[in-house]
């Protein structure tokens, strides 16, 4: 019985003959040469309620190294690791993103009307009066500096030096080498990112005495940002949805100045057929040593995973619905807590969690096809290599099942699920085999765990005959 490798890193997009492969909630990891796998499919993190703040979302988060901050509905809140929450404070809306960033001392907070200052040392939390003070569209931080971008405008405005209350109306600058306005503003390593809807410009502090910052010469490149809340931070770079004049967006990260692509066609083909993606979010951690990349479309009801050391994408789906829970997230105290998109929930993402809030995760594989020169190909047994024994104590997940459904027709339909028990709680020696499954020309198999139990794949085996008539 031969051993096949039967998974790939393709995705399904536009045609399922050319490839039907997808994976649903896992991720790939390549092992040693001289290992008994060459690639393992592992479940991604479950989700572990931290705290709630109700039936509404949470509109933006922020860490520190002690707690974290974020707004509800109109309120500001401190929470610790505990998960209490402490109020402290109120601003003047209750819908819409809003944008933090600190300086050690102070926290500002913009909701796009006003500005807001969190005093970490006197706890105090006070709005920005300066008459000067222009209305922020977004917020960063770098040497010593506020900087907001004006909503509608090229312009970006600095405060004064460790003082976000301090604000002189002629301490701006323009993005100029394009006529589109910023819509987000970011700093990194030593960095200021301008990103525009078709641009990006890059300045950095010039030390100059009547405004502190500087284009970078040649620092501009002709792609922009097509979503405000996409840019995150990611290896140790900028990950976002850009777009440039040519139309259609792509998932980048900055490779220096240059924005690198690193979304498929196959995912760009799905991406750009949505009703909208100027509504995505974003959401970056590291697990095991692979930095992921989650990317979130409300219009479009999906979620999207990108694993930067297999450069391998798949999809994100939580119980009951199209698209993941998380919506935004932040690494705190070395955790990454992620709020939720439909109400006040906060999670902490748990790799030892095989359940999304107690909610099952559905993991599933669809494989390359299988096929011989348009022969008919008889598969007398197939043999999925996975760590079984992993079954729980008692209810469900006692006796865990994998379930395979068959396309034999190039992978456009499925046939009815075959269960087998991949073995109750220390049962190693289980092994899945489904036997006698026919012949077709083209084979594409289909694998689904619903228990909430450990989900490792590491390999494929197949007993096969051609005939060749």
């Amino acid at each position: 019985m031969p051993s096949m490798n039967l998974f790939g890193i393709g995705q399904f997009g536009k045609s399922h003959n050319v490839t039907s492969q997808e994976r649903l909630n896992c991720y790939l990891e390549v092992q040693p040469g001289d290992d008994r796998s060459k690639v393992a499919i592992y479940g991604t993190p479950g989700l572990d309620l931290f705290t709630s703040f109700g039936d509404t979302p949470i509109r933006g988060i922020y860490q520190r190294t002690d707690f974290l901050y974020l707004v509800h509905r109109g309120t500001f809140y401190e929470v610790n690791n505990a998960g209490v929450k402490t109020a402290r404070g109120t601003i003047g809306t209750t819908i819409g993103k809003v944008y933090m960033w600190d300086n050690g001392t102070q926290l500002m907070l913009t909701d796009g009307v006003a500005g807001y200052i969190y005093n970490f040392n006197t706890l105090a939390f006070t709005q920005i009066t300066d008459p000067d003070y222009p209305n922020a569209g977004s917020v960063t931080w770098q040497d010593g500096y506020f900087i907001i971008s004006k909503p509608n405008t090229q312009r970006f405005y600095v405060s004064a030096i460790n003082d976000g209350f301090t604000w002189d109306a002629l301490d701006f600058a323009s993005a100029e080498s394009n006529p589109d306005n910023i819509i987000s503003i970011w700093s990194d390593n030593s960095t200021l990112y301008l990103f525009g809807s078709v641009s990006t410009e890059f300045w950095t502090n010039s030390g100059a005495q009547d405004f502190p910052f500087a284009k970078i010469s040649g620092g501009s490149t002709e792609w922009g940002c097509a979503a405000v809340n996409s840019i995150v931070k990611y290896d140790n770079t900028l990950a976002f949805l850009a777009k440039n004049r040519m139309g259609q967006v792509i998932v980048a990260k900055f490779n220096g100045y240059l924005p690198q692509r690193i979304s498929t066609p196959e995912l760009e083909y799905i991406i750009n057929n949505y009703p909208s993606i100027s509504d995505a979010t974003c959401i970056s951690y590291m697990l095991s040593g692979h930095p992921m990349l989650q990317i979130n479309f409300p219009t479009g009801q999906s979620s999207w995973l990108y694993d930067g050391l297999t450069n391998c994408w798949s999809k994100l789906q939580s119980y009951g619905i199209e698209r993941h829970l998380a919506e935004i997230g932040v690494n705190y105290l070395d955790k990454i807590m992620v709020t939720d998109y439909a109400n006040g929930n906060l999670y902490r993402l748990n790799p030892l969690s095989n359940t999304d809030n107690g909610q099952e995760i559905a993991f599933e594989v669809i494989t390359k096809h299988i096929s011989n020169d348009d022969k008919r190909i008889i598969i007398d047994m197939l043999q999925l290599d996975m760590e079984t024994g992993v079954g729980l104590q008692n209810g469900q997940g006692s006796n865990p099942q994998i379930m395979l459904s068959i396309s034999k027709d190039g992978g456009h339909t499925y046939g009815t699920e075959q269960w087998v028990s991949i073995g109750a709680v220390g049962q190693y020696k289980s092994r899945a085999i489904w036997r006698r499954l026919g012949q077709a020309r083209d084979w594409t198999f289909k694998f689904r765990i619903t228990d909430p139990v450990k989900r490792v794949i590491f390999g494929s085996s197949l007993d096969v005959r051609v005939n060749k008539s």
